[in-house]
């Protein structure tokens, strides 16, 4: 094979490597654009509990991405794996792999909170802000308007630009709508509804378990029926705390802490609930169990130990707490 035949085959060989490298190029670049030219912006709910996987295969059979690989290359290159977190956006066909990793990195508009149950409107203030991004103003709008005992404690999936004022607004009406028939059947019970949401306050703070609910709410309506002090540390927790440590540990000097929470100190209900109640502590407090009880205390491992008897209970302060 002379000269120019050698040099004509590798020139033919490097022409077909580069075409198929540009090819291989260009359809690259095409699993990375977006798959529609134009298109709107529409909302998009990532669930909690939604894997990256399960999300990544979402985006791929709606028509956001055209290659699940491609979507991958971009957390990886970017270093966002594992950062997507659940929330609400609005994203589009239109957008590329890129803008669209960067969108539901960065851009959310919704973000879900989980608010359980048995805090103070202080503490739902700082998880508020902590997932919301709130900066102090919002904070302080949120909490001139919340009402403890009536934020219903669930999770909700909030946008990012509500003020503090809309937000209790949404929990506040939350509660009303999930507590309305424990109303109705608290009144069949002859319990007005402020007595309700204050004694269920003081049975969430006061329990390790759902299931001792409807006992320990016994054993506060005997005592109030029988005209004793309450005696509950949760209250005087509520009337000591503050930022840093809204639940402080009670010492025996607290107990003569002068506030109308102080249930050590005054005879009856505290003036207004001390947390945000469940339903079940609700619940518990229309349907208390029936019991001789008077007084209790949990070990600990968390386990109660109820007594009839201040000389019992005394036997049960050295038997399971010193």
């Amino acid at each position: 094979m002379s000269t120019w035949n050698r040099s004509k085959k590798i020139i033919m060989g490097v022409a077909v490597v580069l075409i198929a490298s540009f090819l291989l190029a260009l359809f690259a670049l095409y699993q990375f654009s977006a798959p529609q030219s134009k298109a709107p912006k529409e909302r998009m709910v990532i669930n909690l509990g939604t894997s990256e996987k399960e999300l990544i295969h979402q985006l791929h059979i709606q028509g956001y991405i055209r290659s699940p690989w491609a979507f991958n290359m971009v957390l990886t290159i970017k270093g966002w794996h594992g950062k997507i977190e659940p929330g609400g956006y609005l994203i589009s066909k239109a957008m590329s792999a890129w803008t669209l990793a960067d969108t539901l990195v960065n851009h959310p508009y919704q973000r879900w909170v989980l608010l359980p149950e048995g805090l103070r409107v202080e503490e739902l203030a700082e998880i508020l802000g902590s997932k919301l991004r709130w900066g102090e103003e919002q904070k302080s709008d949120f909490l001139n308007f919340a009402q403890e005992g009536y934020m219903f404690p669930d999770t909700y999936l909030l946008n990012l630009d509500y003020s503090g004022k809309e937000v209790a607004q949404r929990l506040m009406s939350n509660f009303n709508e999930k507590v309305r028939e424990l109303f109705l059947e608290a009144q069949q019970a002859n319990i007005r509804n402020d007595t309700l949401i204050i004694l269920a306050s003081l049975v969430q703070r006061e329990t390790a378990s759902e299931e001792e609910m409807p006992l320990i709410s016994g054993i506060i309506w005997n005592r109030w029926l029988k005209g004793m002090r309450f005696e509950i540390d949760a209250t005087v927790q509520y009337a000591l705390g503050e930022e840093g440590n809204w639940w402080p540990m009670v010492k025996p000097e607290d107990y003569k802490v002068d506030s109308p929470y102080n249930t050590y100190l005054y005879e009856g209900r505290p003036p207004a609930p001390i947390c945000s109640p469940g339903l079940a502590a609700i619940r518990a407090v229309i349907y208390p169990e029936e019991t001789e009880y008077l007084y209790f205390l949990h070990d600990q491992g968390g386990k109660i130990h109820p007594a009839r008897t201040y000389e019992q209970h005394l036997q049960n302060i050295e038997k399971y707490l010193k």
